[in-house]
């Protein structure tokens, strides 16, 4: 098990060591270009570590609730609950039971109340007849009340709606659409911090395996200039061992720079606070155990979380066509209502019966049935409808589309995954074989049989072979990663 932690002091110690080593030399009697170069070198050399922060590996407890250190499964579980993304497509599922509950209240039964007051300026105008003499011309009367008030209760029942039919059959279509949405979101997130811990992790390694070849040219150079200064090599060997030390110096620098922002970026994705620090805990064993994957499974489109999806797209869809065609049919409710009539010819004695026609209520209700049958609409039905059956059409095409693009996506992925572990089988051997190699070639050195040139070549071979491992071995697990999400097998249960 490996606990990724970069530190400061030791980095300083090891420099400060070199720079005393090299400082002996330059007690010699040297050049003044070689004294230069080498004053030069451990400057460099200095800068170079004292400038690298602890970003991986720092534990900052500002919030108890962070943890530590993590390794990757828990840097995906913490992802799958804190990412911003994770917790919008949670509140779109809750967003979408609370309109369903709303689209359905219409099936509910409307009650409402009200009440209404009338005060009379001039009270309305009665005509009657006379029916002791029906020829004669009508009697013009007013009404003697000036104050009328009429609350009443008023219930309301659909019994059919195409909105409301509509609201029906789409409602566990919503929520379904909503969950695939979360599942979607988890399994982005999921490749997402897979691809940057492993990012991560790659220039970590790259970082030890560069600080072993900056050690070990460190030491080819002080060795050479030894040599020189027998009279074994001439000067351009030692020059030459200080150029590979600054290419290597420059390759470390440049991954020491790098573990920053790819630090960042994995925050970034796990939703991670940005003022907090953690810990990056892996075991490369463990990993290379876990490579192994079922190359001869076979591809099926419809345990793809995006297929899926678009099978509820169209399913409401289709449901859209069915409402569209439902508008030609007439709606049907059923209305009732019960209203107190209270009158008075003064406003504060509607419920005293000492008043003239006060202190009675005169009560009327009533129910009713409602038939609304559309006509004609302008086309709009049928124009509706055709629009509704050409969008299935486009979600049918996009359907095919999207069958091809994931067989392609599985293939690469395939492909991508099976050459990497050749590859990195290949390249571990190499490793091995650049080793030797190098050993017999710096033997040989020493001995005076080769010159240097074959030194830098074999000291190239082995930092190639090791960085070129590295690469190929994350290279693996993130493509492990994409070959399980274009079969649909990426486990989004953490």
């Amino acid at each position: 098990m490996h606990f990724v932690k970069i530190h400061l002091k030791l980095y300083i110690m090891e420099s400060k060591k070199f720079s005393e080593e090299e400082l002996r030399l330059l007690s010699l009697k040297t050049s003044k270009k070689l004294r230069s170069c080498l004053l030069g070198l451990s400057g460099i050399f200095v800068l170079l570590f004292s400038s690298i922060s602890p970003v991986v590996g720092q534990s900052v407890q500002s919030n108890a609730s962070l943890t530590s250190s993590m390794n990757l499964d828990q840097c995906i579980a913490y992802g799958l609950q804190h990412h911003p993304y994770i917790q919008q497509s949670l509140i779109n599922q809750k967003i979408a039971k609370s309109t369903n509950i709303i689209n359905l209240s219409a099936w509910m039964p409307q009650v409402s109340a009200s009440g209404s007051y009338t005060h009379y300026f001039q009270t309305p105008t009665e005509f009657t007849t006379n029916t002791s003499n029906p020829g004669a011309p009508l009697a013009i009367s007013h009404s003697p009340v000036t104050n009328e008030f009429f609350p009443q209760i008023a219930v309301s029942q659909t019994i059919f709606n195409p909105n409301v039919l509509y609201a029906a059959k789409n409602a566990h279509l919503f929520v379904e659409q909503a969950k695939q949405s979360l599942d979607s979101t988890k399994i982005n997130t999921i490749v997402n911090i897979s691809t940057s811990f492993y990012n991560l992790l790659l220039t970590l390694e790259q970082i030890d395996v560069l600080k072993e070849d900056t050690a070990r040219l460190g030491k080819t150079l002080r060795d050479t200039y030894y040599q020189y200064k027998g009279g074994i090599v001439d000067q351009t060997d030692y020059k030459e061992a200080y150029i590979s030390l600054n290419n290597s110096k420059a390759q470390l620098r440049q991954s020491v720079e790098n573990v920053k922002p790819q630090y960042s970026i994995l925050k970034q994705t796990m939703g991670y606070p940005i003022p907090d620090n953690f810990n990056v805990v892996f075991d490369t064993t463990s990993m290379l155990k876990q490579l192994a994957i079922d190359t001869t499974q076979v591809f099926n489109s419809e345990n793809r979380i995006e297929y899926r999806l678009l099978q509820t797209t169209k399913a409401l869809q289709k449901n859209t066509i069915f409402y569209y065609k439902s508008q030609f049919l007439p709606t049907l409710s059923v209305n009732a209502a019960y209203v107190l009539q209270y009158e008075s010819n003064s406003s504060s004695n509607f419920w005293s019966r000492g008043y003239p026609y006060a202190g009675y209520p005169y009560p009327t209700s009533y129910i009713g049935v409602t038939l609304n049958l559309p006509l004609f609409t302008g086309f709009d039905r049928s124009e509706n409808i055709k629009k509704a059956k050409l969008q299935l059409q486009q979600l049918d095409l996009a359907e095919y589309n999207m069958k091809s693009e994931f067989y392609s996506q599985y293939q690469t992925a395939l492909a991508g995954y099976k050459s990497n572990l050749y590859n990195m089988k290949l390249l571990k051997e190499n490793i091995g074989m650049a080793k030797d190699v190098y050993g017999v070639i710096t033997l040989q050195y020493k001995q005076g049989i080769v010159p240097y040139l074959n030194v830098i070549t074999a000291e190239s071979d082995l930092i190639s072979s090791e960085i070129n491992y590295l690469n190929t071995m994350f290279q693996v697990l993130v493509s492990k990663v994409n070959l399980e999400k274009s079969v649909g097998i990426l486990s989004i249960n953490q």
